[in-house]
């Protein structure tokens, strides 16, 4: 006994578990999956060898039913197929949901199919072929989010992957990729998979496939709780089994598409024999909308984790494998972007698969794969047009950099054990010949060699397939004359002074402007604001490259009003609502809409939210908002709403509430404070005349004790407003600030206020001009230096309305030219003069009754402690006697009329 006896005991029964257990398993899977009455037809995504067979075997079976892997509900959508450009994904969706936790919203379910796909050959099939029923059997898009439930899984976009086939067992990858010398799944797939199915027997293609899917099953890791596969297997067995008896089909009529995956289910619902009953549960009442939009070989790669260029690559093999095994692939009638082929008439064989089942796995898995012959045509093309489209994009590529890639393509694939270089040969060899340190363009070596083999096929829906919303769009947009499906931008130039008619199309423009991206709809000159409306208008349009997104809007609406009077009302009503947000959309309805009603309704709600909002956070928003809003109704209506009367007083009544905690408050910025007073001073007269009383305002700015040095200058501006405070007694506190040493460091603060209070009190601009002038004269550099970039900051992102203002006072403040400098003076600096305060004239009726009694005037004088003298009448006439007798035409026309 050595000391590793024991351990390499324990690793031998390991090995011998495996290989009783697995091994011989995936062979009990294989032939189990094959015993079936109904025919199954396991399948790979995408696969172009899966849709080679899938071909070959509807021509020679002919079958009346195909029971497909795909959601139940999407059935209706498929037709539409034949109005659309490939690759396409069939999609439904959910904007509101109930039965769902709230906040789970909107849900999608996106299943793409592409020209190479199995799947689409099923669909054509049975879509164009009489007599012939094509059943969707796996579980529906709300059963899909309802397991997700059940599992506490959060998602709002699922992508649904028809017949997906790759290993969830993450060593078992790296170890396939490792020793197939390759650099991801999709290479080992087509070197492994593809190429040795695409030319095999049907026979030996669906042993195959059971096999690897089977062995991924069988090999992925545990995941407790999560059986949504065997939940979907039981789902689709139980489907198959109703419809059989509903519709009394023989199953030898029939063929059952899904993932190979799903061909070595092991549930108890398998086979048409199971008696074990599975129960589906009811939908919820979320009411989902189903449509097709737009897809590409690119989003397909990122959607599922696929290597860039896979599923072009898939694409330009189906191309080429249809000619090579003279195959004429199924296509839908009418379908655009593709020739149609002409179909061969097979004649069905039917045969009894159970009674034909032979092995063909040991002889599958013990030849050793064919190599052909190296394509020296293909590649010397490739090689010859990769070196010209490099050229193209800034590389200064040769015919020897040619000769490079090819020789590098055929060493390549030598060193992987293969005699004919693939796709991803070539590529690899182009990026080792070609690319060099610095990408000259936008585009590298390697994505011009997927422009080469195929470039990312983008597909479209055609205008018959598109939604009522989508239609609209490109109807009402006709009059430009442009063709709105196609990718390019393109320029739409209007005059509408010329041209009134094409006025609802600057409309609906502006609006999708609103709705879609921003690089959809983009406006190049010309503006649509309160009381703006454009003559001359250029827009750049890319529709053609979003139409999903257009597709998308019209799950919302019939019409695009319709979705942007939705979403503003969404807006204002949602549970995160403001004042300020209710404002925006009031702004957007009269902006887009122009619909009264629907502004009132938007007004009332913004009373409401302003109302009962605790935070003075938005005030500068609702501020500018509500002032742009006054002013419109100003000039276009005869009357303000009922709605903006109704928001200044409650406005006013709310600011006051809030303003003495809003000037203590520390989370409460200076901004905001501002604000607030700015909403009341300004909207102060029309508060008035609607009832609301001066004496809140008072009382609220007497209750305010700030501590922060810039929310005691915005105090001090609000008294100066109120009248409580003369401009001597401001620039007095200031000239005291200035002079005491301890609050010169903070003095900065205090001009931060003052800049701020411009905005309640606009006639404070000349005294804040000469507070800045003052501390740039005598604030030390120490304090001046570090406090001047957050000056310039803060106006420039919290009052940049306030700096024209600023300006234009310093402008009147100071001289205009460099040579009065000099001598200017400024005008706080001058000293006036005292007033001379002229004697008292001790003449009158007045005087001469105190005169006459001057006991209780003394009397008076002596209680207040005053001592003085009584002086002498005036002898003469005071000078207002002088002057009217002087000119007595004037009294004597007075005394007339009197």
């Amino acid at each position: 006994m050595t000391p590793f006896a024991p351990l390499r005991e324990q690793l031998q029964r390991a090995a011998e578990t495996f290989s009783a257990g697995i091994l011989p398993g995936m062979v009990d899977d294989v032939e189990r999956a094959l015993a079936e009455s109904l025919e199954i037809f396991p399948v790979c995504h995408h696969s172009p060898a899966s849709a080679l067979a899938m071909v070959r075997r509807l021509r020679e079976k002919q079958p009346k039913v195909i029971y497909l892997e795909l959601c139940e509900d999407l059935l209706p959508v498929l037709t539409e197929l034949r109005n659309c450009r490939l690759p396409v994904a069939v999609q439904a969706f959910a904007s509101t949901v109930e039965g769902f936790p709230a906040g789970s919203g909107p849900l999608s379910v996106v299943a793409p199919i592409t020209e190479s796909s199995a799947e689409y050959q099923a669909i054509a099939y049975a879509l164009d072929t009489p007599d012939v029923e094509l059943v969707l059997v796996d579980r529906s898009t709300d059963h899909v989010f309802q397991w997700l439930r059940q599992q506490e899984e959060k998602a709002t976009d699922v992508a649904i992957e028809l017949g997906d086939l790759r290993p969830g067992f993450a060593e078992l990858e790296e170890h396939l990729l490792h020793h197939g010398k390759v650099r991801h799944w999709s290479e080992w797939w087509d070197q492994y998979v593809e190429q040795p199915l695409a030319g095999a027997d049907y026979d030996t293609y669906r042993q195959v496939m059971v096999l690897v899917g089977s062995l991924f099953r069988r090999l992925r890791p545990e995941r407790p709780g999560d059986d949504r596969d065997e939940e979907r297997e039981r789902y689709m067995w139980t489907r198959m089994r109703e419809h059989l008896a509903a519709s009394g089909t023989d199953p030898a009529d029939c063929l059952y598409v899904c993932g190979a995956f799903h061909a070595a289910s092991r549930v108890e619902q398998f086979g048409l024999e199971a008696a074990e009953p599975y129960e589906i549960t009811p939908r919820t009442s979320t009411k989902w909308l189903y449509g097709l939009i737009p897809s590409s070989h690119t989003a397909i790669e990122e959607q599922f984790g696929l290597a860039s260029g896979s599923v072009s690559i898939a694409a330009a093999t189906w191309d080429k494998a249809i000619k090579r095994h003279n195959v004429r692939p199924f296509q839908l009638e009418g379908q655009k972007g593709t020739k149609k082929r002409a179909a061969k008439p097979v004649v069905a064989k039917n045969r009894d698969q159970a009674a034909d089942v032979t092995d063909r796995l040991t002889g599958f898995l013990a030849t050793p794969p064919i190599l052909d012959d190296v394509d020296e045509a293909e590649l010397l093309g490739w090689c010859v047009d990769l070196v010209r489209l490099a050229r193209r994009n800034g590389y200064l590529a040769s015919t020897a950099d040619a000769i490079a890639v090819y020789e590098t393509s055929i060493l390549l694939a030598g060193l992987r054990n293969r005699a004919r270089p693939t796709p991803y040969d070539f590529q690899d060899a182009a990026v080792t010949c070609i690319e060099k340190d610095v990408v000259p363009g936008r585009r590298d070596v390697r994505r011009l060699c997927e422009i080469l083999l195929g470039g990312d096929r983008v597909g479209q829906v055609g205008y018959e397939a598109l939604p009522p919303l989508a239609r609209d769009v490109y109807d009402r947009l006709a009059p430009l004359g442009l063709d709105l499906e196609k990718r390019q931008i393109q320029r739409a130039l209007m005059d509408l002074e010329a041209r009134p008619e094409l006025a609802p199309c600057s409309r609906l423009l502006w609006m999708l402007r609103y709705l879609l991206p921003d690089d959809a709809v983009r406006p190049i000159m010309g503006s649509r604001e309160l009381g703006q409306r454009s003559i001359q208008e250029s827009w750049d349009l890319a529709l053609g490259r979003h139409q999903r997104s257009i597709i998308e809007l019209g799950y919302e609406g019939v019409t695009v009003e319709q979705v942007l009077e939705q979403r503003l009302r969404r807006a204002a009503w949602d549970e995160k609502a403001t004042a300020a947000r209710a404002l925006s959309a009031v702004e957007d309805s009269i902006v887009f809409l122009g619909s009264r009603r629907f502004t009132d309704e938007l007004g009332a709600r913004a009373v409401e939210l302003l109302a009962a909002e605790r935070s003075v956070d938005e005030a500068p928003e609702v501020l500018r908002r509500i002032r742009r809003l006054l002013a419109h109704f100003r000039a276009t209506e005869p009357e303000l709403p009922r709605w903006c009367e109704e928001f200044v007083t409650t406005g006013y009544a709310h600011y006051c509430t809030m303003l003495p905690t809003a000037f203590v408050a520390e989370d409460t910025g200076v901004r905001q404070v501002a604000a607030m007073l700015g909403f009341l001073f300004t909207m102060e007269s029309l508060a008035l005349s609607l009832g609301c009383d001066r004496s809140q305002l008072e009382i609220a700015v007497k209750q305010s004790h700030p501590e922060a040095p810039a929310k005691v200058a915005l105090l001090w501006a609000s008294h100066f407003q109120l009248g409580l405070l003369p401009m001597a007694e401001l620039r007095s506190r200031c000239e005291g600030l200035l002079a005491n040493p301890l609050v010169v460091p903070s003095f900065p603060l205090y001009i931060s206020g003052f800049v701020q209070a411009m905005e309640p009190a606009p006639a404070l601009a000349p005294f804040v001009v000469e507070v800045l002038s003052k501390a740039f004269a005598r604030l030390p550099d120490t304090v001046l230096l570090p406090w001047l970039p957050n000056l310039i900051t803060t106006l420039r992102e919290q009052a940049p309305e306030l700096v024209p203002v600023l300006v234009r006072e310093a402008g009147r403040t100071f001289p205009g030219t460099l040579a009065a400098v000099d001598a200017w003076t400024p005008p706080w600096s001058v000293r006036q003069a005292a007033p001379v305060v002229a004697a008292p004239v001790s003449s009158g009726p007045v005087h001469a009754l105190l005169a006459s009694h001057p006991a209780s005037t003394d009397a008076v004088a002596g209680l207040l402690g005053v001592e003085g003298a009584w002086s002498a009448p005036s002898g003469g006439a005071s000078p207002a006697c002088a002057l009217v007798a002087e000119h007595p035409a004037t009294a004597e026309a007075v005394a007339s009329l009197l």
